[in-house]
C-alpha cells in the first residue's frame, strides 16, 4: 500500500500484525506449539470459530492467516453480507480456473449476525471442504452459532489482552516507522503507557484509537516533540472500558458469578459484580430481582431480615432510579453476601412440590376443614379441631397431615443463625406433643 495511502488508515488498522511473529497475546493458541499457530505455519488449516471481547485479535488473526495461507483468501462480513455472496464466494471456489486448484479460506466477521439461512448456506461447504471457515464473533458460537456448523469447526476462546500486551502493541506504535509513528517526535513514559493499558479494558483498538487521538490533538513543544501525559491520556480515554454487553454473554456470566459470589458469602466480589453491571447499564429491577431470589433461596431463615432488606431495596431502586438506587442494591448485595446461608425452604418447597406433582397426597383432613355453612359440622366439617392458644405452651397434640402423607418430613431446618432457633423450637414442640405418649 502506497505510504500516502496507509497514512490515511485509522493507526488500529495500520498497526495490525501481518505475521505471527508480531502478533501479540492470545499465546494459549498462537504461542510456540500451540494448535492455531502449527495449523497457520504448516497451512494446514481447518475450519475455525475465533470468540472473544472486542479489540482481542480476532481479525488480526484472520489478517495473518490472510499473508500466510496460499489458499484463496475471502471475506465477508455478516453485517452487510448474505446468502447471494455466500454462493458467489461458493461458486469461485468451485471454480478450478477461478481458484486455481487451490483451496478457499473464507473468513466471516461477526459471524453470530448471520440468521439461521445464512448460516445453513454454509454447512454443506465446510463439510465437505469446498471452503475453510475461519468465523469471529465477540458472542459464545455455542449459544449464537449453528450447532451443525460449531461441531464441524475447531472453537478457539481469546482473551481479554493484559495490561503488558497493550503496553507492547502501544509501544509498537510508537516505534514503528512504516505504519506507526516512529518517524514523528512522539514522547510518552512507561507509566503513562500503562495507565493506558489499564483504561483499556483488554482491547487493542481502543488503546491504540486513543493513542492516535492523544498524537494528533497534542500540539508539539518548541522542540518539535509531541509529548503525551497522563492529563492527556485522561482526556482521550475518559474512563476505563467496561467490558460488558447487557444483551450479550457477559451479561449472563456477570450476574451468574454475582450470585454465587453472594452465596458464596463473598461480599467484596459480589459488590464488584454489582457495580460491573451497574457500569455496564444493566436494568436495576433486574438486579433487584436477582439479589431478591438468592436472599429467599440462598440466606432464607438463617437471617429471615435478609429478605426485608433486599425487598425493599427493590421498591426503593425502582422509586428512586440510578444513581441513587446503587446505593440500595449495594445494601441488599451486601446483606445477602454477608448473612449465614441456608437453603433449607427451597429444598422444602421443591420436595413438597415434587410429591403434590407425581403422587397422591391425600384429602385434608377433616378436623382442618372450614365449615362456614349450617350443617357442614354435621358431616364432619371441622369437627374435633384443637385451638392451639387454649392450651399451655399454645401447642396441643393433633394430625395436619393428610392420611397418605404422614410422616413426611419437609422443612428440616439446619443450626446456622437464626434458623438455629427455629430447630430449637420445633424440636421443643416435638417434645411437648410427645411427652405425655
Amino acid at each position: 500500500m502506497p505510504e500516502e495511502e496507509l497514512s490515511r488508515q485509522p493507526l488500529p488498522y495500520r498497526m495490525a500484525p501481518r505475521t505471527l511473529d508480531e502478533y501479540v497475546g492470545q499465546e494459549h493458541i498462537v504461542g510456540k506449539g500451540k494448535l492455531l499457530r502449527r495449523m497457520i505455519e504448516a497451512d494446514r488449516l481447518s475450519s475455525v470459530i475465533l470468540f472473544g471481547p472486542p479489540g482481542t485479535g480476532k481479525t488480526a488473526l484472520a489478517r495473518v492467516i490472510a499473508n500466510s495461507t496460499t489458499s484463496k483468501f475471502r471475506s465477508l462480513n455478516a453485517v452487510t453480507s448474505g446468502v447471494s455472496d455466500i454462493k458467489a464466494v461458493i461458486e469461485d471456489a468451485r471454480n478450478p480456473l477461478l481458484s486455481e486448484g487451490k483451496k478457499t479460506v473464507l473468513f466471516i466477521d461477526e459471524i453470530h449476525r448471520f440468521n439461521k439461512l445464512q448460516q445453513d448456506a454454509l454447512l454443506p461447504f465446510v463439510e465437505d471442504g469446498t471452503i475453510v471457515l475461519v468465523g469471529a464473533t465477540t458472542e459464545n458460537p455455542f449459544f449464537e452459532v449453528n450447532k451443525a456448523l460449531v461441531s464441524r469447526s475447531t472453537v478457539l476462546q481469546l482473551h481479554s489482552l493484559t495490561d503488558e500486551n497493550i503496553c507492547t502493541i502501544l509501544r509498537n506504535a510508537v516505534e514503528d516507522k512504516e505504519r506507526g509513528y516512529g518517524l514523528t517526535d512522539v514522547r510518552i513514559s512507561d507509566d503513562t503507557l500503562k495507565k493506558m493499558a489499564g483504561l483499556s479494558g483488554g482491547d487493542a483498538r481502543n488503546s491504540l484509537k486513543a493513542l492516535e487521538l492523544a498524537v494528533i490533538t497534542t500540539a508539539p513543544d518548541k522542540e518539535g516533540a509531541i509529548n503525551i501525559t497522563d492529563e492527556v491520556i485522561s482526556d482521550c480515554m475518559q474512563k476505563r472500558t467496561v467490558l460488558f454487553d447487557k444483551d450479550g454473554e457477559s451479561h449472563y456470566d456477570n450476574i451468574s458469578a454475582m450470585i454465587k459470589s453472594m452465596r458464596g458469602s463473598d461480599p467484596d466480589a459480589a459488590i464488584l459484580y454489582l457495580a460491573r453491571a451497574l457500569e455496564g447499564g444493566e436494568d436495576i429491577e433486574f438486579l433487584a430481582r436477582r439479589i431478591l431470589i438468592c436472599a429467599a433461596e440462598d440466606v432464607g431463615l438463617a437471617n429471615p431480615n435478609a429478605l426485608l432488606i433486599a425487598s425493599a431495596a427493590y421498591q426503593a431502586a425502582a422509586a428512586v432510579g440510578m444513581p441513587e438506587a446503587r446505593i440500595p442494591l449495594a445494601e441488599a448485595c451486601i446483606t445477602v453476601a454477608s448473612s449465614p446461608k441456608s437453603n433449607a425452604a427451597y429444598l422444602a418447597i421443591d420436595k413438597a412440590l415434587s410429591d403434590v406433582r407425581s403422587s397422591d397426597t391425600g384429602s385434608v383432613p377433616m378436623h382442618l376443614r372450614n365449615a362456614p355453612a349450617k350443617g357442614m359440622e354435621d358431616l364432619g366439617y371441622s369437627v374435633g379441631y384443637k385451638y392451639p392458644h387454649d392450651f399451655p405452651g399454645h401447642i396441643v397434640k393433633q394430625e395436619y397431615m393428610p392420611d397418605a402423607s404422614k410422616g413426611r418430613k419437609y422443612y428440616e431446618p439446619t443450626d446456622i443463625g437464626y434458623e438455629k432457633r427455629i430447630a430449637e423450637y420445633l424440636s421443643y414442640v416435638e417434645k411437648e406433643i410427645n411427652k405425655n405418649d
